[in-house]
This record gives C-alpha cells, sequence and structure tokens, in this order.
C-alpha cells in the first residue's frame, strides 16, 4: 500500500490485541490550494513570526500557556511528546453500542483500519464480523493530530472504518437554535403530498452523481486566466418565485417529479 499510516498502533478489546495501520479517509489534495498575494506586486505573502516586534526563527518556537493575561507556563515540543497517555498506541475498546444510537453531530472525520501483517488477519476479521453481526460500534479513544480524541470503530467492507468523534462539550445544544421554531400543526394533505414527492425522487445513494460546483467553478475561473479568455458561463437554475400556496407548489413538484418508479430489490451490502 502506497499511502503512509496516519496512525499506527494496537487495537486492543479486553486481552485480544492486534496491531493495525489507520489511513486518512479523506482527499484533501482535491482541494484547489489558493495563496496570499500582492495585489500591487503579484508576488506571494510570506508570513513571519514575530514577538516584541522581533522575527522569530522556527527553532525557536515554543508552546506556551496563558494562565494568566500576559503570563504563560512554556511547553517545550519534547515536553508534549512526552506525555505518557495509553491511547497514543493502543486505542483500548472500552464498550459498545448500538450503530444508530450516535447522534450525528458527534461524527467528525473518517478513517480506514488495515491489520498490519498476515497474523493480524485473523482477529481483525473476527472483530470486524462480529461488529457487523451484532449491529454494534466499538467506543474507544485514540491520540492522534496532537491531542486524543473519542472514536468509534465499526465494519466497513472487508476493512473497518475509524470514525473519529467530538466530545460531548464540544457540541453545542440545538435547542438554543430550535426552541424558536413553532409548534405549528401539519395539514394532512400537504403532509402526504411531501411524502409522495419524497417517494418519487427516493434513490440509491450515488456519490459520484455529485459535483463540488464551487471546485469546477473554481478551476475554470484558474483556467480561463491561464488561457488569457473569458470564463465559461455557468448556467443556474433560477427558483421559480416565492411558494405562495404550498399545497399548490407540492402538485406542481409532483407533476415534475414524473411517475414513482418501483422500488429494485435491494443487494445484500457488506458495507457496515
Amino acid at each position: 500500500m502506497a499511502a503512509r499510516p496516519y496512525w499506527h498502533g494496537q487495537i486492543r478489546l479486553s486481552l485480544v490485541s492486534l496491531p493495525v495501520n489507520v489511513y486518512a479517509a479523506l482527499n484533501r489534495a482535491r482541494q484547489v490550494p489558493l495563496h496570499e498575494m500582492s495585489r500591487a506586486t503579484g508576488r506571494r505573502v510570506h508570513h513571519q513570526k514575530i514577538a516584541e516586534g522581533e522575527p522569530v526563527a522556527r527553532e525557536d518556537l515554543i508552546r506556551g500557556y496563558e494562565y494568566e493575561k500576559g503570563e504563560y507556563v512554556l511547553l517545550e515540543p519534547e515536553e508534549i511528546a512526552a506525555l505518557k497517555i495509553p491511547s497514543r498506541e493502543t486505542l483500548d475498546i472500552v464498550q459498545f453500542v448500538d450503530k444508530d444510537e450516535i447522534d450525528e453531530a458527534y461524527f467528525d472525520a473518517p478513517y480506514y483500519v488495515v491489520p498490519e501483517g498476515r497474523a493480524a488477519e485473523e482477529a481483525f476479521a473476527v472483530i470486524r464480523e462480529a461488529l457487523r453481526d451484532t449491529g454494534k460500534l466499538g467506543i474507544g479513544q485514540v491520540a492522534i493530530s496532537g491531542r486524543e480524541r473519542l472514536c468509534a470503530l465499526k465494519p466497513y467492507g472487508k476493512g473497518m472504518l475509524l470514525e473519529l468523534l467530538h466530545y460531548k462539550d464540544e457540541v453545542r445544544s440545538a435547542t438554543a437554535y430550535f426552541e424558536d421554531i413553532a409548534d405549528t400543526p401539519v395539514d394532512k394533505d400537504q403532509l402526504e403530498l411531501a411524502e409522495e414527492l419524497i417517494r418519487r425522487k427516493s434513490a440509491p445513494f450515488d456519490p459520484g452523481k455529485f459535483h463540488d460546483h464551487y471546485h469546477e467553478a473554481l478551476r475554470e475561473l484558474i483556467d480561463a486566466k491561464l488561457g488569457h479568455r473569458t470564463p465559461r458561463a455557468v448556467t443556474e437554475e433560477k427558483p421559480h418565485g416565492t411558494v405562495i400556496n404550498l399545497t399548490d407548489a407540492l402538485r406542481k413538484s409532483l407533476g415534475s417529479a414524473g411517475k414513482p418508479s418501483r422500488p429494485k430489490p435491494k443487494p445484500r451490502s457488506r458495507r457496515g
């Protein structure tokens, strides 16, 4: 495997331990890198570290915690690196929860988990299939990206997926945002129309059908400037105007959605 592991260590379940490599599942390289530039000169802007008006070399940078206004505890990189926490090298599965039990707001970033070496594949497969058959997620903590993260382990095809989770105090309560939403009674006819619209527009999820329009427009702008031409116009579907009557809008939407298609039998999935 060409990719370099993002984390390497042991997954431990009670007395069972197996070595694994963890790889970032997200492809950050697809993002278009934009740099800060000087409009006057067209040259790239470089930032410099300054302390009391004096530049500081990279090798002289350390960390500091402000315990009082203007007063800091200084921490050397070696001191931080030497912190002894078990999750730096071991992901200890401490409990299991139903796979639908965790609120979606707590999920952060996915990572692929792969057994390291043939000797680890048997235990890896047993844990993977046990999670799959029971419909459970393994919960633990892992030191990754310079901090200890809460995480969930679940089966994913032939491998497993490690989902980093937010801690409780990192997620804002939804109550403050939703409390002003009125408890409006739902019209039965409108509800039936909306449900029928959902049924007609339902289809298996295919992420390949969706494109990052901002990314494509930005690439087109860059290519146009390189080619000394005008960027191609992107046609954007305009809204049909303000919805005055919800029932009429739902009925018109149903007409444009076409007739409902017969649901196809779902193939048995082995992904989680």
